[in-house]
């Protein structure tokens, strides 16, 4: 039997496979410099151009993008908050896609890709109110330590990762996603929040609320 990736889940899988060349040199570089606390890694400055990578070919304005997450996340933290105010009642947590979601992918060309900071300052929230953090992310399975790395080194608590491994590869993304949140469940966790930039990040059940960040359309992988 063949099967036939989507031209979108392929370009996605392209960019990630041209990461990993740059990351298997820079993580292990990277390691040395960061200490036993997990100190996240510096990021540009908030002045700095920014928009740049594969966003800034494609006319994605940096500054106007981060108004508009900014706005998204500003409106979902009064109910993790009030959702969180009970969490260790039960067991709760956030899922998050990775791409342009938790971190600016698409908006540097260096590894450790730079974290989304309202994405992170709210994750980061609500782990400390006793929510687990999980990533579900199109990436291909080679990519998992990489990635794992990069996550925590800009900050973010992981408390478990999901990539596509191989036979992931050839299943629709969002039947992929909305599996893993279901496997999320299984677990007991009840998932308050689902963050991602891409409808296939979203749709499919298995959490309280969704949160859309802009993709511009498809712009943004």
């Amino acid at each position: 039997m063949t099967a036939t990736i989507t031209s979108a889940v392929a370009r996605r899988t392209a960019a990630a496979l041209a990461t990993a060349a740059l990351t298997m040199g820079a993580a292990t570089a990277g390691a040395g410099t960061a200490n036993a606390a997990g100190t996240p890694a510096p990021t540009p400055g908030k002045g700095a151009a920014r928009t740049s990578g594969t966003a800034g070919l494609k006319g994605v304005d940096y500054a106007a993008w981060q108004r508009e997450v900014k706005s998204a996340i500003d409106g979902a933290r009064p109910y993790v908050a009030e959702r969180t105010a009970n969490a260790r009642q039960e067991k709760q947590a956030i899922v998050l896609d990775i791409d342009n979601s938790s971190l600016e992918t698409d908006f540097h060309w260096t590894y450790p890709t730079p974290a989304i900071e309202p994405v992170l300052e709210l994750t980061r929230y609500a782990h400390a109110r006793g929510a687990a953090v999980f990533f579900v992310t199109a990436r291909p399975g080679l990519l998992d330590a990489p990635t794992e790395y990069n996550l925590r080194r800009v900050g973010y608590p992981v408390s478990g990762l999901y990539v596509r491994h191989f036979p992931d590869l050839f299943r629709d993304v969002s039947a992929y996603k909305t599996a893993k949140r279901a496997e999320i469940e299984a677990q007991g966790y009840r998932i308050i929040a689902n963050i991602g930039n891409n409808t296939t990040d979203l749709v499919g059940g298995h959490a309280e609320r969704t949160v859309k960040l802009p993709d511009y359309e498809g712009k943004l992988s």
